[in-house]
């Protein structure tokens, strides 16, 4: 494709200069002039209003259009490993029967696996309408190929309205080939969900840095299909009773053959406690100063049974590993307490922890970002801080 300013229709009024969200637009003799790096999002055609642009090599808009009646019900991917359901599925669920409710539609949850009838029965004790079940010893352990095939095929037969899967390493991975295969849209990473005055989903994710949160619907394609963030949700809890009902799907061995061939899991040893599971996070950011002083954040975190996090800027640095990057390019998390120990709080590092319950900020910049969200606020000097801290805390 390629963007064009049609010179003769464009006046230079300039609203399309603020409008590009890449700041690539610039007035040059009265006429606007795009630079490289257009993302054809098409902020700039809806600004001018003198059809001055035009993006060329569009594909028309297809002919046939599906009948969206046709869809029905919400559906959630029910991730699972070594028989244990992921807690994103449980928040999908408590999420997912809210939008069924409001839309008088059934939920279900889509499980794949090896040996899963417990697991299923589980499922369904959460206050499942449907536990769709495809049980078979190739799905022992996940390949990608083979669970978008799979997915994508129990779609094109029951015509959900809603998918949602949650937007882990496994879910980022699979979902996108399933919304190509069955022709659809999807929103990655949602941080919320509701349903329109038009019976419509719309999924909300920040974008642009977490500058702005984009509100994304699917108006003429189905399903409407969205990753969610984990830990932004609610968890649905168990019922006392279960009356949904286990259908099992059965697919044929072409299905299921896969060009990957599963060899063995190398499990990394994380140590300490889970950051995504925790319910006590003690995180360090730049403030530390250097990857040696981490070793304040892991005594502390240690004293409180708690589990290690960081900001951007610290794994950037080097400092500490990916996995402990709390924000929106790392981790979200929802713990009890949260502490952040030299961390200015910047807008990506909120989205991954402001809905935590408690947040306790240590800085020594009075008009850090991250005091505009904390519960409590300490204005100190961290070095200073941690210590004394612990020493009451060991006077406890």
């Amino acid at each position: 494709m390629e963007i064009q300013v049609i010179t003769d229709n464009c006046v230079g009024c300039k609203k399309c200069v603020p409008a590009c969200p890449f700041g690539i637009i610039e007035i040059v003799d009265k006429k606007a002039v795009i630079g490289e790096g257009c993302t054809f999002c098409r902020a700039c055609l809806k600004a001018c209003e003198f059809d001055a642009i035009r993006i060329e090599g569009e594909e028309e808009k297809r002919a046939v259009t599906i009948d969206t009646g046709e869809y029905t019900g919400v559906w959630v991917f029910g991730e699972q490993k070594g028989g244990e359901i992921h807690s994103v599925v449980r928040e999908l669920i408590g999420e997912g029967r809210k939008l069924a409710d409001e839309l008088a539609e059934k939920l279900s949850v889509v499980v794949f696996g090896n040996n899963i009838d417990d697991l299923c029965s589980e499922v369904l004790s959460y206050g499942v309408d449907t536990v769709y079940k495809v049980d078979h010893p190739e799905l022992s352990h996940y390949r990608c190929d083979v669970y978008s095939c799979l997915l994508a095929k129990c779609i094109q037969k029951h015509k959900p309205e809603i998918v949602l899967c949650g937007a882990t390493a496994l879910g980022r991975s699979f979902i996108p080939r399933v919304a190509i295969e069955v022709d659809t849209g999807l929103t990655a990473d949602c941080t919320g969900l509701h349903i329109n005055e038009d019976k419509l989903l719309v999924q909300t994710r920040p974008a642009f840095g977490g500058n702005i949160m984009a509100r994304i619907i699917c108006p003429d394609n189905r399903p409407q299909m969205a990753t969610v963030r984990h830990k932004v949700m609610e968890e649905a809890k168990k019922q006392d009773s279960a009356e949904g009902e286990i259908i099992e799907e059965v697919f044929e061995d072409p299905d299921l053959e896969s060009q990957l061939a599963f060899l063995e899991e190398v499990l990394e040893d994380e140590g300490g406690v889970s950051l995504t599971e925790a319910d006590i996070i003690v995180s360090g950011g730049r403030g530390l100063g250097a990857p040696e002083n981490f070793s304040l954040i892991r005594e502390l975190a240690d004293l409180l049974g708690a589990a290690v996090g960081s900001s951007r800027a610290a794994v950037d640095a080097g400092w500490i590993p990916y996995r402990h990057q709390v924000g929106q390019t790392g981790q979200t998390v929802k713990p009890k307490i949260y502490i952040a120990c030299g961390i200015s709080g910047a807008i990506q590092h909120q989205v991954g922890m402001r809905s935590s319950d408690c947040i306790i900020a240590v800085n020594n910049d009075p008009n850090a970002p991250i005091f505009d969200i904390a519960h409590y606020g300490v204005v100190a000097d961290l070095f200073e801080f941690i210590p004394a801290f612990k020493e009451r805390l060991n006077a406890k």
